[in-house]
């Protein structure tokens, strides 16, 4: 009997609390009324959460929105022999955009982004002779946004940084741009291939840094 007792206590007790939870819940976002108000009103809340991630982009050359490539672009320059040091710029080859040109993109959401270009010293033949990275044009056209990406100068064997604009609200920061090089010619140097695939100081490492 006792035991019985005690099993229909406990069934009760946990239909109350049922009852309760459920109640409560409905009041969370229902609301019945009556009665004979006119108008008779009733209201119902909802709420709504969304969350976003901090990120961060850069690609400069061959790239997908959003997504990581690891091609790297070779820009290549062949000075011809009859002008060799005159003055006259050298058309580059390659680039995403072809012919020295890239596709050069940074956005971000968290605040001021700082941009920069490293070089690991001037190119080289790797026989003693060099060209500095002075030597390289940059031409910073327009490709979809306002103001375009610009480009941090090269320096050899340093870093050159800028801080880039933003714009909603001082956090968002997406430019664009499409940048052209070429080399400039302003001076006879001695035969050879300089820089290369990763090799002689041929490379050129970007990179974003953002709170």
């Amino acid at each position: 009997m006792f035991i019985k007792m005690c099993e229909s206590v406990v069934k009760v007790a946990a239909f109350a609390t049922f009852v309760v939870l459920t109640s409560t819940a409905g009041r969370a976002n229902s609301t019945f009324v009556t009665g004979t108000a006119s108008p008779l009103t009733a209201a119902a809340n909802l709420d709504f959460t969304i969350t976003v991630p901090k990120f961060l982009y850069i690609r400069v050359g061959t790239g997908a929105n959003f997504a990581n490539v690891a091609t790297i672009d070779n820009i290549i320059f062949t000075v011809p022999a009859a002008n060799i040091g005159n003055g006259t710029p050298v058309v580059g080859v390659g680039g995403d955009l072809t012919a020295g040109q890239v596709t050069a993109r940074v956005i971000g959401n968290n605040g001021a982004i700082s941009f920069s270009s490293t070089t690991l010293g001037p190119l080289n033949d790797g026989a003693g002779d060099t060209i500095s990275y002075t030597q390289l044009g940059v031409a910073v056209a327009a490709n979809t946004t306002t103001p375009v990406l610009p480009h941090p100068a090269f320096v050899d064997g340093g870093t050159t940084t800028i801080t880039l604009p933003t714009q909603t609200g001082g956090k968002v920061t997406n430019l664009d741009a499409k940048w052209t090089f070429t080399y400039l010619n302003t001076a006879i140097v001695p035969a050879g291939t300089y820089g290369g695939v990763n090799t002689q100081n041929g490379r050129v490492t970007y990179a974003v840094s953002m709170p």
